[in-house]
């Protein structure tokens, strides 16, 4: 099984760059960010015709995420992070697909830090800490997948000294990735590539993709009865590389698993 994440950065202007991937790479599950477009305007019909069936949770010029399950309907559980009930933006759904649990998130970036964007980040880190514990607790198979928006250790970026009081790797940011990391959730990209420098996200000034000054946000964990399963992970690195992409390349995690 396969299970991929990919920040789209507004699908509906990307919709070929998407449609193209899928189909290349056909993965089993693929949770989406940034789709940058209301509800009424997701491309259910393209999406279905390319063999996916979605959910999706839309917002007007910013944020959105969607699950996309390939020949199977997603059964959801969740839109919407629970844990603050005035929180509007668009930035969490989870849906059971082949038995798995697939929780999809796009985490706030938090700058300029420190400020109220910040704030968000933190309390939002707090409040998936504690609907990850949940899972764990359940002991079902969990991924919890997408653009987390925290570059978890000084490996994960290039030229870290530059970053060192950007909202996705201050102190804070990274002691809540490791709170999490805790309750014994498996990071699927660095369990398979030790030590290896593997980026996910590249910017778009300054030729940051030709010259591999990235950074890696887009995660995929594992819980604890999951993570035994893990065969592989990688980046479809060469997405970022073609024209007019997503500053982000689809990141993915492959398990054994009877669907």
């Amino acid at each position: 099984m396969r299970i991929a994440t990919f920040n789209v950065n507004s699908i509906n202007t990307r919709l070929g760059a998407l449609l193209q991937w899928l189909e290349e790479t056909q993965p089993d599950v693929a949770c989406l960010q940034e789709l940058k477009a209301p509800q009424d305007k997701f491309p259910e019909a393209e999406i279905r015709a390319a063999g996916y069936h979605p959910i999706w949770h839309g917002q007007k010029s910013w944020n959105g995420v969607a699950i996309l399950a390939r020949g199977v309907e997603p059964k959801e559980l969740q839109r919407g992070l629970p844990g603050d009930p005035s929180d509007e933006q668009s930035r969490y759904i989870e849906a059971e697909v082949n038995g798995v649990i697939v929780a999809g998130l796009y985490l706030p970036n938090g700058n300029p830090a420190p400020g109220p964007k910040y704030d968000y980040k933190l309390a939002w880190m707090e409040r998936l800490r504690l609907r990850a514990q949940d899972f764990i607790d359940s002991g079902k198979p969990v991924v919890i997948a997408g653009d987390f928006n925290v570059i978890p250790t000084p490996d994960d970026v290039y030229k870290p000294e530059r970053w060192v009081d950007d909202a996705l790797f201050r102190v804070e940011t990274r002691a809540a990735w490791e709170r999490l990391l805790e309750q014994g959730w498996t990071d699927s990209l660095r369990a398979t590539h030790p030590g290896e420098t593997i980026y996910t996200f590249w910017d778009y000034f300054r030729d940051a993709y030709g010259r591999n000054a990235g950074l890696r946000i887009d995660h995929l964990l594992l819980s604890p009865s999951l993570a035994p399963h893990l065969k592989a992970a990688g980046v479809d690195r060469d997405v970022r590389g073609r024209e007019k992409p997503s500053d982000h390349a689809p990141t993915w995690v492959e398990f054994d698993w009877k669907k």
